[in-house]
């Protein structure tokens, strides 16, 4: 411990370290006892932590909160015992980086999500918080051939979706390429191993060529004055696997595998260095980027040039300053926070700007509260691969690799984005979905005459700012839409898993869902269905669990599901009922419920096998007499009868050799026929499309009518290109009357498709 103090107090300037020391004893004897999966002591890691983050030269409180970093989470201690001993800024950096342990979430997806929602807040506030729980990482890579393969891997898998990813947009590259290369040693061992072999195998070789390409460019910088540090090395395992997958080449076809580094006192001196290496080796065409002038996100600048070295056998070379050096090594650790007495990494103006990507994300999180949908926006949204392109005016912008026009667009100005109709790229008309390239010059058309974005948008842009942005202006614009259209996912998809949308939809079922999404009432959750920013798919299991909690073991078991010993609710196929058991539990006790049933009349349906058991016909297909059809078995509304070629019905048979949940479900439909003798009324909605014209609609109401059929509502809507889109509603006694009526409309002049509502 005293040769890290000493370590801290030679680039810290510090003339004592004894407040780290005091959190070093005060960590030891909380975790007095402790020991870690290798059976060393616990006190271990937190020293590791301490000693990787010494390594990146930060400051005091980030070396103290390191120490004490699982002490609130692990221990009797508390944040309150914490502050009182060592202040309220020490006890702020450990918060952010302990883990939600004591809320209960109801998924362990939901729990990685909520962790890391609530390290990106704790960051924002304080960039310190992220350099501990990276360091904190590291060590538990480094150590974690002591667990179960199974936590291995998933431990890997998140390093490498979230952590790696995170320090390379910090630009801290010590960290982010180690963790990359101890991912790949758990994630794809055969290759990682295959791949250190290989490499080893050709040391000698390696070294010979490195030590021989730094003479020669030392010799000939030295000749022009210039002082330079010059060092060789091969690249890390994990960017040569990334290349050998992506180019889908083997070890041997790869031959950029070394990389040399020039590191000079100035800007100038390092395009005098790039002149003297390219007069010496002959450069490869486009393998030239120029990082200086144009500094990548994460603040990393430098010369990058591949060059046909010795023997023909290609080589990187990097050319930077020291200053830019520090940077790339420890990134935002090094370059504002630590230095000229600053040390401490609340936002100054500077530090702010460069991390607008951390201010972006936070917003978008606000509209992803699924868990899932948050976990991906991570996963995303930390991806550093850009492209840089330029306003007609010469700004610079980077974006995400693969954005289109649009995303260009959003990043400029919601209003712009809003308002674009089309784009030019270098001067000519380029499609929405064009992907921009490096250099080039992005012109946005605009016009108030546009109404908002398309939905299909959507689809095409590729950053998750422009996304949150389309969102955001369908949940302004449309709220009642996005609540009618959320409504109706809701209920189809409820009757779709069986069960009454009246059931699950009460109070007491929802409400812990608009908590957890932090909604006030259930339009909210409608509407947020709606407009797409949470999954329908989340949210009916959720509703469907919450019901099954409140209802006795006795009516849960048969439903066929269980509470198991951890209180979740679970498929249980053992109490799966018997067609007779189904039938039985399909009556109805509700009194209402059949009174309305009765006063819309008899559908003219019978259950094959069965009397006596309530009928009604399906809202989402809509059958009429003559229609192909068949039975589902609800939980007491009766027998739903679909038509057999109903979307629903499909979903239901292609799943049902899934789970056995699907097949439960599958299990409930059953054979039903017309009797021809029904007394309800029967409706279908026609969607028609036609050039508009004059008396289109007169002619369409008096081709209707003349088949004796009734119109009960109809809407009409005029698009652009004057194409005309009309759904109607009619009032018909079988599907025989309906192929004639859908017959007529087709021969109406200017008719181009007549298509009957599912």
């Amino acid at each position: 411990m005293l040769r890290l103090i000493d370590q801290y107090l030679q680039y810290s300037g510090d003339k004592s370290g004894e407040v780290i020391m005091s959190a070093y004893e005060y960590a030891k004897k909380a975790h007095e006892g402790q020991k870690r999966n290798t059976g060393e002591d616990y006190i271990v890691h937190p020293v590791a932590t301490l000693e990787i983050l010494i390594d990146i030269q930060v400051d005091q409180d980030t070396l103290i909160a390191a120490l004490l970093h699982d002490v609130a989470e692990d221990t009797e201690y508390t944040l309150d015992n914490i502050e009182e001993k060592f202040g309220n800024n020490i006890a702020q950096l450990v918060d952010g980086v302990t883990k939600l342990s004591k809320i209960h979430f109801s998924s362990k997806e939901e729990v990685q999500a909520e962790n890391f929602r609530k390290m990106f807040l704790a960051m924002a506030e304080d960039i310190r918080v992220v350099l501990i729980k990276l360091a904190d990482r590291l060590h538990n890579m480094r150590t974690m051939s002591y667990i179960v393969p199974q936590k291995q891997i998933e431990k890997a898998q998140e390093t490498l979706d979230i952590y790696a990813p995170l320090a390379h947009r910090l630009g801290i590259y010590k960290i982010k390429w180690e963790l990359e290369d101890l991912c790949l040693r758990y994630l794809d061992p055969d290759s990682y191993y295959e791949l250190v072999g290989a490499i080893a195998q050709k040391r000698s070789e390696r070294e010979d060529y490195l030590e021989q390409v730094v003479s020669e460019m030392n010799t000939k910088i030295s000749e022009i004055g210039i002082e330079a540090e010059i060092e060789g090395r091969p690249k890390h395992f994990y960017s040569i696997y990334k290349k050998m997958l992506t180019q889908h080449k083997k070890l041997d076809e790869i031959f950029d595998l070394f990389a040399t580094r020039v590191i000079v006192p100035t800007v100038g001196e390092c395009y005098a260095v790039l002149g003297v290496v390219h007069e010496l080796y002959k450069p490869m065409p486009g393998r030239f980027k120029d990082y200086i002038a144009m500094p990548k996100a994460n603040m990393y600048q430098s010369l990058h040039s591949t060059l046909i070295g010795p023997e023909g056998v290609p080589f990187e070379v990097q050319i930077r300053t020291f200053e830019m050096h520090r940077t790339a090594e420890y990134g935002i650790a090094a370059h504002w926070l630590y230095k000229e007495g600053r040390g401490n990494g609340r936002h100054n103006e500077e530090l702010g700007n460069k991390l607008t990507w951390l201010r972006q994300l936070l917003e978008w999180q606000k509209d992803m509260s699924d868990a899932s949908e948050f976990m991906d926006l991570l996963k995303t949204g930390l991806v550093l691969d850009e492209v840089l392109v330029f306003t007609p005016q010469g700004d610079v912008k980077s974006l995400t690799a693969g954005s289109v026009p649009i995303d260009f667009a959003y990043q400029i100005h919601s209003e712009i984005g809003n308002s674009m109709y089309g784009a030019r790229v270098n001067g000519r008309m380029v499609p929405l979905n064009y992907k921009l390239r490096n250099g080039d010059i992005v012109e946005i058309l605009t016009s108030d005459k546009v109404q908002g974005p398309s939905r299909d948008w959507l689809n095409i842009v590729v950053t998750n700012s422009a996304k949150s942005k389309i969102r955001n202006w369908f949940k302004r614009q449309m709220r009642d839409d996005n609540i009618l259209r959320g409504r109706e996912i809701m209920e189809r998809e409820i009757e779709k898993i069986g069960f009454k949308p009246a059931k699950l939809l009460q109070k007491e079922f929802y409400n812990p869902i608009l908590e957890a999404h932090s909604l006030n009432k259930l339009e909210d959750l409608f509407a947020a269905v709606g407009y797409g920013g949470i999954s329908f798919g989340k949210i009916v299991p959720r509703l469907k669990n919450n019901y099954l909690k409140s209802i006795s073991d006795e009516e849960r078991a048969k439903l066929g599901y269980r509470i198991n010993s951890r209180g979740e609710v679970v498929y249980s196929p053992s109490t799966i009922l018997s067609r007779e058991e189904m039938l039985k539990e399909a009556h109805s006790s509700d009194v209402e419920e059949q009174k309305k049933r009765k006063r819309m009349g008899d559908p003219g349906v019978t259950v094959t096998g069965i009397d006596n058991v309530m009928v009604k016909l399906a809202r989402c297909c809509s059958p009429v007499p003559g229609d192909s059809i068949v039975g589902f078995i609800t939980r007491g509304a009766g027998v739903s009868v679909h038509r057999t070629n109903c979307p629903n019905i499909k979903s239901i048979i292609e799943k049902s050799d899934r789970s056995p949940e699907d097949a439960a479900q599958a299990s409930r439909l059953i054979e039903v026929n017309w009797t021809g003798a029904g007394t309800k009324d029967f409706y279908v909605d026609l969607n028609i499309t036609a050039r508009d014209r004059q008396s289109l609609l007169a002619d369409i109401s008096n081709a209707i009518a003349e088949e004796h059929i009734g119109i009960v509502s109809g809407n009409l809507k005029s698009a652009k290109d004057m194409i005309a889109s009309l759904v109607l509603t009619i009032k018909i006694n079988n599907n025989v009357e309906l192929e004639k009526v859908i017959g007529r409309i087709k021969a109406i002049s200017g008719v181009t498709s007549v298509q009957r509502g599912h």
